[in-house]
């Protein structure tokens, strides 16, 4: 159509509408980037016009636009005479092609023409400046700026904030805009991006409110940048911009689009997501990105590969940040098949040799294939294989189990010339310590060390996981405390290794560390301070994170919603960790088994096993951990047939093998149900050598059925594994004097004295007033022993009033558990529940003890053995027994 034009214009043979049809042609081409406007191009030539300038300037912009620099290179070579329009135009065709280096070239040699520069091509320079990191010369144009009297233009205004913002002088940039004044939009808007690039983001709102005052009209790219500050301000903040958008009836173009759709994505709310991204029929290859990475975000995953799909359908061809990103996808589902049917697509689009698409090709197979050759094989077809390339592929080889062919990439890639960066050193470290790999991790260490690499923040926080994880927590604390600044994953990487470690209360120490540091406790802290509450017992210190995590708008997430689950359902708050439950949305795996979990050890067996069923409605496939649960729930309400049932089923309906500790709750079941013959054929022909704690529940069930010639042989099974174990002695003997053979007993107990053998004490504490007292079997080292147990006393002369048939044995006294639990009744207020964690079972004894108080006095005590909780009310306790 352009060409018949074209012709038209060549026969009319009219000097002036031939310039001006020829004009008009290419502004409108340039205006829509369609390259058949490049036709008029031979016309020009034909009509002797190649020597008009604005023809010229025309046809570069075009070039550039839909050729490439380098055409627009050699069509600006031949131009016969250039202007200011044409220096700039291919000044700014190399800026954004990112060849900073051959702009700067291309500014000197428009300086050595004598062509001087106007606002656009300084403002053209100052990005190559900023983004070469040339200080010093960004200046110099600042100086020149000043002198030719360019300091009060908007566009160099603009362009100077921005320059001064990628430095990071955030202050500098804000001096300039407040002494320059009347402001236009884009001014207002780089200023905006600079508080927000800085993180700066009270300043970035406060700024937005004020443009408003002034009466600038915010555009499109006001409102991206604003958006930008919603990861730190939340989904509300998100929502208000959102909606002054639509107030301001600013047209949602496909960048806005695109910052909405990546800010609904972060908080989850892939439904207005999709709704922004509908709302114009406009899409472009960015904003089908971001809709793939936000389902991704959201393990949608396979939401994510349909909408790849339609895009393909619609006819948009993708790019390298498409690729890469459905790439990601699959390797978050470990899907080889579809990770190979992109990579065809890749080969199919020339883009295989493109380094940010060979990268995720790269952890595509190094996650999803067994063969690391196909890993490798891409590796070697990136034309540039930068630091990322190198890392993917030696930590890939690491977690393959490949430690040493890992260690000699890393030393090649040096030989290439490659350094490591942070990034680098820190994934090879996490690759290292996942393999146990010391040795390699403190040689890395010490290049580390060398390079001046210990400064880095990512780097520091990888050795301090690392050193903390083989429990070496004095090297880990030496990195903390050398540390110029620590933010919130140091002390989370802490306190998750001290959970693991058993150390609870070490781990909730560290918010006072964050305090002091002033680092806020986010999410994934959250989590572990919950984690450290639970399993220490102290609900209220975990109460107070509930109420911090409530006000810091923390508990919509995932991990703090199911850190609350755990921490009340292991405190015996079963109806709290149902309340915390049902403010989960989409409850995941953790989610179903922390509340099965709860119901579980709080005796509620019913309603564990019916939370079970509905888990499997909802479309949540229990693991090997909810088998865990149910197996002691059928257990603990001698379930014996229907654990038999759950047990098969886990290999024959949910395709998971049963592990050691499956098995120890199987033999648990049968025992239960004096199906002790069965039980130790289970043990016999499971496919793991049995350790001393499944012994341990074959002897207990003897114990209950007073099956001595199973017990005795099940006991000396056991002390073969572990003949310094007195758990073994203690069950016999108790054994025996229960079947009134107190020879045997006395004998035991004899055998016991001899070897040297004693029951370690059992440990018991309350949390009174965020303080953890700690009560020992058998010691009087607390302040209040005295007064303890004169209440002790008390409470057994006011049973023997009210007729209860308590019989105390005289050394069950000083059991940790009744020390503990009348300490808290004299320290708390009437009506508050005592909660106390042992580590060991609570005796006959001090369970009727707790009983009768409860009878007496209008509290409930809650006691945790274990995974087991008793709670007592009004003379009952949730085990019935």
């Amino acid at each position: 159509m352009l060409c018949k034009a074209a012709n038209r214009v060549i026969n009319r043979n009219e000097p002036t509408f031939l310039e001006e049809t020829c004009s008009r042609i290419l502004s409108f081409c340039n205006s829509n980037s369609l390259k058949q406007g490049i036709s008029v191009h031979s016309p020009v030539i034909k009509l002797g016009l190649h020597h008009h300038l604005y023809l010229n300037n025309n046809l570069l912009s075009l070039y550039a636009k839909c050729f490439g620099v380098n055409k627009a290179r050699h069509f600006f070579d031949e131009m016969p005479h250039k202007d200011v329009v044409s220096w700039t135009g291919i000044l700014s065709a190399y800026v954004k092609n990112g060849n900073h280096d051959t702009a700067l070239r291309v500014f000197d040699s428009m300086l050595i023409s004598g062509e001087s520069p106007n606002e656009f091509t300084l403002s053209s320079v100052l990005r190559s400046c900023s983004s070469m990191g040339e200080f010093d010369y960004g200046t110099c144009i600042q100086g020149y700026v000043i002198k030719e009297g360019f300091d009060q233009n908007p566009v160099l205004i603009s362009g100077l904030i921005d320059f001064y913002s990628k430095f990071g002088l955030v202050t500098e940039a804000s001096n300039l805009f407040i002494t320059k004044g009347n402001h236009d939009t884009v001014t207002w808007t780089m200023m905006i991006s600079s508080c927000v690039l800085a993180q700066r983001w009270v300043q970035a709102l406060q700024l937005y409110v004020d443009m408003v005052k002034a009466g600038v009209a915010p555009n499109e790219f006001t409102f991206v940048k604003l958006l930008g500050a919603c990861s730190v301000h939340g989904l509300n903040y998100g929502k208000l911009v959102h909606a002054h958008i639509l107030l301001r009836g600013v047209k949602l173009n496909v960048v806005l689009k695109t910052a909405l759709v990546n800010m609904y994505s972060r908080f989850r709310r892939m439904e207005d997501a999709i709704k922004v991204s509908n709302s114009t029929p406009e899409y472009d290859t960015m904003l089908w990105t971001a809709l793939i990475s936000g389902f991704a975000q959201n393990s949608m995953f396979r939401k994510a590969v349909s909408t790849f799909h339609a895009m393909g359908v619609s006819g948009i061809i993708p790019n390298n940040y498409m690729f890469s990103s459905i790439l990601n996808v699959s390797s978050l589902m470990l899907s080889l098949a579809l990770g190979q049917q992109v990579h065809s697509r890749v080969v199919v689009t020339g883009l295989e040799g493109d380094v940010s698409v060979g990268n995720a090709l790269i952890n595509m197979y190094v996650k999803c294939s067994d063969n690391v050759e196909d890993a490798l094989r891409v590796f070697r077809g990136i034309s540039l294989p930068n630091v990322v390339s190198w890392t993917s592929l030696i930590a890939g080889f690491a977690e393959h189990g490949l430690q040493l062919d890992s260690f000699h990439l890393f030393t090649e890639m040096r030989e290439a010339g490659i350094e490591p960066n942070s990034f680098t050193i820190s994934s090879i470290i996490r690759s290292f310590r996942a393999a146990k790999l010391l040795p390699q991790i403190l040689m890395l260490h010490g290049h580390v060390v060398k390079t001046n690499l210990h400064e880095d923040i990512a780097v520091q926080n990888a050795l301090v996981d690392f050193y903390a994880e083989f429990g070496m927590l004095n090297d880990a604390w030496q990195i903390v405390d050398t540390m110029n600044r620590r933010d919130a994953i140091t002390y989370t990487t802490l306190a998750s290794r001290m959970n693991q470690m058993g150390h609870h209360e070490s781990a909730l120490h560290i918010i006072t560390d964050m305090k002091n540091d002033d680092i806020k406790i986010d999410e994934f802290s959250t989590a572990s301070f919950l984690s450290a509450s639970a399993d220490l017992g102290t609900i209220m210190t975990g109460k107070q994170l509930h109420c911090h995590s409530v006000k810091s708008g923390l508990c919509k997430w995932f991990s703090v919603l199911n850190g609350l689950v755990n921490l009340y359902g292991k405190c015996g708050c079963i109806h709290d960790a149902q309340r915390a439950f049902g403010e989960i949305g989409m409850p995941d795996i953790f989610s179903w088994n922390g509340l099965i979990s709860g119901l579980t050890s709080n005796g509620y067996i019913p309603s564990a096993l019916s939370t079970f069923d509905d888990m499997k409605l909802s479309g949540v496939k229990p693991d090997a951990i909810t088998f865990l649960s149910i197996l002691s729930a059928c257990s603990n309400g001698k379930l014996t047939d229907l654990g038999l049932e759950h047990f098969q089923s886990m290999r024959e309906i949910y395709n998971i093998e049963p592990q050691l500790d499956h098995y120890v709750h199987l033999v648990d079941i049968l025992g239960q149900g004096g199906r002790l013959e069965e039980a130790m054929e289970v043990i016999q022909t499971m496919p793991f050598t049995a350790n001393t704690s499944i012994y341990k529940t074959l002897l207990r069930a003897c114990k209950a059925h007073r099956n001595i010639p199973l017990a005795e042989h099940t006991a000396k099974q056991g002390l073969e594994l572990d003949p310094l174990d007195p758990a073994f002695y203690i069950l016999l003997t108790n054994l025996y004097q229960d079947a009134g053979q107190h020879y045997l007993a006395e004998r035991t107990l004899r055998v016991m004295k001899e070897k040297q053998l004693r029951k370690n004490p059992s440990h018991s504490w309350v949390e009174i007033r965020d303080k953890v007292h700690v009560f020992v079997a058998g010691e009087r080292s607390h302040p209040r022993t005295n007064e303890i147990y004169e209440q002790i006393e008390s409470f057994e002369a006011e049973f023997k009033k009210h007729g209860y048939l308590f019989q105390g044995i005289g050394h069950s006294y000083y059991h940790s558990e009744k020390l503990a639990v009348v300490f808290g009744l004299l320290n708390t207020p009437s009506k508050a529940p005592i909660y106390v964690i042992k580590n060991s079972s609570i005796c006959r004894d001090c369970h009727n003890f707790m009983k009768f108080v409860t009878q007496l006095i209008d509290r409930e005590i809650i006691v945790r053995e274990g995974n087991r909780l008793h709670s007592f009310r009004k003379g009952e306790c949730s085990c019935r027994g």
